[in-house]
């Protein structure tokens, strides 16, 4: 073998046990309860200005810019787009996108949810789309939104972030999420009230009685198992949500749903494959019972993606923004 390609052998023996070593030693800091709902309320998500990284082709009425910004020391990836034109007195309304479940190490800033970011940044939004940390060029682990805090972290530091912006008008922000983002969502806007409308599309939304015994989604094979260890240490330590119910009902933004400060919209294909309708339905309850404003459209036949009625869901997204931000 050559010296080139010693080293680059030697090389490759070396990068995946470092990688190994980094990822155990992130598994190793975190504790599930640091996902309570009063924890993330405790901790501050200064976020930072938005800088652009990169500037993309223009859209159909707006700009659209690959940005940067920070959480918890870390340099977080986004989409960010802002309408043409002069923005309204006191700014142009907004929407953080908080996108499901993408294998990290294949998630790309630009290619994915296109369609639906497109939809509202046409519609008069400015729009920023977190690429969560360990996705793409983002630093940090991808340790899942479940059981570690770190997405809900940056997902509240985009949310500051955009609010820095001076395009923006701070008190009409909204969140929408799709999938794991639905879950990132409904936990946004009880730690920060003032958020002022959400729109969940298939959304983990169960508590975490109803994601242990009803979820019978089968992990995709690209997370590796350390991450889906979590759920099993979290369990050895606190207990199972029957046996720990208080503990659990901690950390579930269900418990929390009278704290919303807006509405929601709950979207969802009646055969999805991914998310239970139950999910959907219950949560929808849920807001009722808690006397908040709740919207809830089940697509007969429709899958995970919403695909046979993506323009009806999209539209309905944008009028519901609309009429709340």
């Amino acid at each position: 073998m050559n010296r080139l390609l010693l080293s680059v052998a030697l090389l490759g023996s070396l990068t995946v046990p470092a990688v190994q070593a980094q990822s155990a030693a992130a598994i190793a800091k975190v504790d599930v309860a640091d996902l309570s709902i009063q924890a993330a309320r405790q901790r501050m998500y200064p976020g930072s200005a938005l800088k652009v990284v990169q500037t993309l082709a223009r859209g159909s009425n707006y700009t659209r810019q690959v940005v940067s910004y920070q959480s918890e020391g870390l340099t977080i990836y986004a989409l960010l787009t802002v309408p043409n034109g002069t923005p309204p007195k006191g700014g142009w309304p907004a929407v953080v996108f908080n996108h499901g479940y993408v294998p990290p190490a294949v998630y790309r800033t630009t290619e994915r949810y296109v369609a639906y970011q497109d939809a509202f940044a046409r519609s008069g939004f400015v729009t920023l789309k977190s690429d969560y940390r360990g996705h793409g060029r983002s630093q940090g682990e991808p340790l899942g939104g479940y059981y570690s805090p770190g997405y809900t972290t940056d997902v509240m530091n985009a949310l500051s972030s955009l609010r820095k912006d001076a395009r923006v008008n701070a008190k009409r922000v909204g969140m929408w999420g799709h999938s794991m983002g639905g879950f990132l969502t409904l936990r946004a806007m009880v730690i920060d009230p003032s958020i002022r409308a959400g729109v969940i599309w298939a959304g983990v939304v169960g508590d975490y009685h109803q994601m242990m015994t009803q979820w019978n989604n089968r992990p995709p094979a690209s997370i590796p198992q350390r991450v889906l260890n979590l759920r099993t240490a979290a369990v050895a330590k606190y207990g199972t949500p029957a046996q720990n119910p208080a503990f659990w009902a901690g950390l579930s933004a269900n418990t929390y749903l009278k704290d919303l400060g807006g509405p929601v919209q709950l979207h969802i294909g009646s055969a999805d494959e991914d998310v239970p309708v139950l999910f959907h339905t219950t949560l929808r309850a849920q807001l009722i019972a808690a006397g908040k404003g709740v919207q809830s459209y089940v697509y007969p036949g429709d899958n995970h993606n919403l695909s046979r009625h993506l323009t009806v869901a999209l539209n309905r997204s944008v009028a519901f923004f609309k009429a709340n931000l």
